[in-house]
């Protein structure tokens, strides 16, 4: 039997829970598939400032949290030191 894991997003306040699950071969393959899954909602979501992280929680068929993944977006603006004048 394979086993059914559920994939819940969360994206900062915002929470959608995965009320189908995916039947995976192991849970090697939902961690592959969260980060997957977090990489690309963050690849849409993060550079257009909407969100600055987007964590994907792995629960079993049991609906027991077994991992979570985490996309997220530091962005740190640096003022550069002014060039001296040029004579």
């Amino acid at each position: 039997m394979v086993p059914r894991f559920y994939f819940d997003v969360r994206d900062g306040a915002k929470f959608t829970p995965d009320d189908e699950g995916l039947e995976c071969a192991s849970l090697d393959t939902a961690e592959r598939m969260a980060a997957e899954t977090a990489a690309e909602i963050g690849r849409e979501l993060l550079p257009k400032g909407d969100a600055r992280e987007i964590t994907v929680e792995v629960r079993n068929e049991h609906r027991q949290r077994v991992l979570t993944a985490t996309a997220s977006l530091e962005i740190h603006q640096v003022d550069p030191e002014p060039l001296p004048p040029r004579w």
